[in-house]
């Protein structure tokens, strides 16, 4: 196993690289930045290919992307607890562009 991913945790292998002789773009742990261009994991690549491999199946992404959030989070609170992310932004980062989003909701009209 790797150095650098956590005991007895599956390595994420998604998405898949594009082309297939390219760096992938998956999460390089315990620091979750991108393996191929650095940025945060899930990085716009990362996102673009992730919905693009679960098209036919948002259920198993949106699973697939909980189940990173509640890893990320615990590597990134080991990491450093007073810097970790909040829990609102990790949700944005990991879920919150998935793909089951609402429209925010609208105010309640004035009761007078």
């Amino acid at each position: 196993m790797p150095s650098h991913e956590s005991p007895g945790q599956p390595a994420p292998d998604r998405p898949r690289p594009y082309p297939p002789h390219a760096a992938p773009h998956t999460p390089l742990r315990p620091m979750w930045c991108c393996r191929a261009c650095g940025q945060q994991w899930p990085c716009p690549t990362s996102r673009l290919l992730l919905r693009s491999e679960y098209e036919d199946n948002p259920v198993s992404l949106s699973i697939y992307l909980c189940g990173l959030l509640y890893e990320a989070t615990r590597d990134l609170y080991r990491l450093n607890p007073a810097g970790a992310p909040s829990p609102t932004d990790m949700f944005t980062r990991f879920v919150a562009w998935g793909p089951y989003r609402r429209p925010p909701a609208a105010s309640p009209p004035d009761e007078r």
